[in-house]
């Protein structure tokens, strides 16, 4: 029998107080729950939320409208033990994005006036990496992408977030107001200074001085989460029925949540510490921590797991030998990499990790972590491994996990059964396995050789590709056992 505590959403409605870009799973399971915890607790309904979608899924937008803006969230512990949570504190949902039709902007002039209003003083964000068209090795501006492109061309009609706070903040700054704060909640290291780069880069396209005002009067704090939070499935959907629950708009989550905030808001901020937010100096040190350690892992599971037909992060985590792997790569190769405040264990943080992998409520899909890999792999492995082998060690696990995203790339698994790659850099990655498909190791050496993903001094490391090469034969020849035990038994 489930243990089930039911959590009402506050009563009160409130006003907007924090627009956010990007409304998908994990923004309504992550910011808005610790907004809902924040109003309940305090009753302050000055911190409300408008949410936007700016590439797809209008249908969820409607469809939240049509609810009234509330929605559940299911919190699972075990598949035994479940927190159900009514979410409330959304205000206004809104569509900015491309409809079925090719049309752009559905809301976008209500979304930028709201953003232009003075009760809003943040402006908060998770649209996945590759949202802020930056070079993810170099960090600079992806001036040639038809979406940052057209915002150039066309700097009040704009299609990207960045195009989008550009547009907002020229408009507060006309106004004489005071800009608001811009707070990135993706995963990415130092996620406000990428967010900063991309938004001054855009805005020196249009007007020098408007850059140099949003460089010196805007703040972009940086900040760490983490929440396990899948894509919904038609069998979570049947649990939650199971519970009562009727809602299209719901999400599935872990019960672990962690936020961690740089402390620089010029206008203010709920005071939401009580709610579980650390309000911290410097984000640096638990971001770092947490993209390489556990997504670090997780991009490990994805690649190999998929490649041997594994679907579901507990399906992997139940194996001894991908076990073994994950926590060696964690303690051996991510940790020595990280300079943590006094007190943290990172042993008993990895174990934390395995165990949460475990949850056998999740139904967290391997695809769905696989995305996006090249925008993802520089902060989860590349930085990480680069500053070990500086430091004298060794990557045998990065450099597996490496051969399997490259043999990944190829869009079929080991018994050849074909899936998609999702990911921007897909139809390169596709001629790339064209032309050199049939030698190891140019196709290694071709993969390395992208510096829209590798650092050179990574790429051109001795050593570095030789170990690449030898882990992509012996996957792809022998297959994903005898990888993991040579990664055990190297002489073996």
């Amino acid at each position: 029998m489930s243990a089930i505590q039911r959590l009402p959403a506050a009563e009160a409605s409130g006003r907007v107080g924090i627009v956010h870009l990007g409304l998908g799973a994990f923004h309504r399971a992550h910011q808005a729950v610790y907004l809902e915890r924040y109003r309940q607790r305090t009753g302050d309904t000055g911190w409300g939320l408008c949410s936007a979608n700016l590439r797809s899924n209008v249908a969820l937008v409607d469809g939240l409208h049509a609810a009234g803006y509330r929605y559940h969230v299911a919190e699972y512990a075990d598949s035994e033990h479940v927190t159900l949570r009514e979410i409330g504190v959304i205000e206004d949902v809104m569509f900015s994005g491309r409809d079925e039709m090719g049309r752009w902007g559905r809301d976008r002039e209500a979304l930028l006036a709201r953003m232009t209003d003075d009760a809003v003083r943040i402006v908060t964000l998770t649209v996945t990496e590759k949202g802020y068209f930056l070079s993810p090795a170099g960090g600079q501006l992806l001036r040639s992408d038809p979406a940052i492109a057209a915002d150039i061309d066309n700097p009040q009609t704009p299609r990207t977030a960045p195009g989008l706070l550009v547009e907002a903040l020229a408009r507060r700054r006309a106004a004489g107001l005071a800009p608001f704060t811009v707070l990135s909640c993706d995963n990415m290291p130092d996620n406000g200074k990428r967010t900063r780069a991309a938004v001054t880069q855009l805005a020196a396209c249009r007007d020098v001085e408007l850059a140099e005002w949003i460089e010196r009067e805007v703040a972009f704090p940086c900040s760490m989460v983490d929440r396990i939070v899948p894509a919904m499935t038609e069998a979570d959907f049947d649990r939650l029925a199971e519970l009562g629950v009727e809602d299209p708009n719901a999400v599935v989550s872990e019960a672990f949540s962690q936020w961690v905030v740089e402390d620089d808001f010029p206008l203010g901020r709920p005071d939401w510490e009580e709610d579980g937010v650390e309000m911290v100096a410097d984000v640096a040190p638990f971001e770092t921590m947490k993209l390489r350690m556990l997504n670090g892992s997780h991009s490990l599971l994805a690649y190999l797991g998929a490649l041997a037909g594994i679907e579901t992060v507990f399906e992997a985590i139940n194996r001894e030998d991908l076990v073994s792997l994950l926590r060696r790569y964690m303690l051996e190769e991510a940790a020595p990499t990280l300079n943590m405040p006094a007190g943290t264990d990172l042993e008993v943080y990895a174990e934390q990790l395995l165990a949460r992998f475990a949850n056998d409520s999740l139904r967290h899909r391997l695809q769905q972590i696989a995305m996006d890999g090249s925008q993802k792999l520089p902060q989860r492995w590349l930085h990480g491994a680069l500053a070990r082998l500086e430091a004298g060690g060794e990557v045998p696990c990065t450099a597996l996990g490496l051969a399997a995203w490259i043999r990944y790339t190829a869009g079929r698994d080991q018994e050849g059964r074909p899936y998609k790659v999702d990911d921007p850099l897909a139809t390169t990655f596709a001629a790339l396995h064209e032309e050199h498909g049939e030698s190891a190791e140019r196709l290694v050496e071709a993969f390395l050789a992208m510096e829209a993903v590798f650092p050179p001094t990574l790429a051109k490391r001795p050593g570095v590709a030789e170990a690449v090469t030898m882990a992509y034969r012996t996957l792809t020849k022998e297959g994903l056992a005898s990888a993991l035990q040579h990664i055990e038994h190297p002489s073996a």
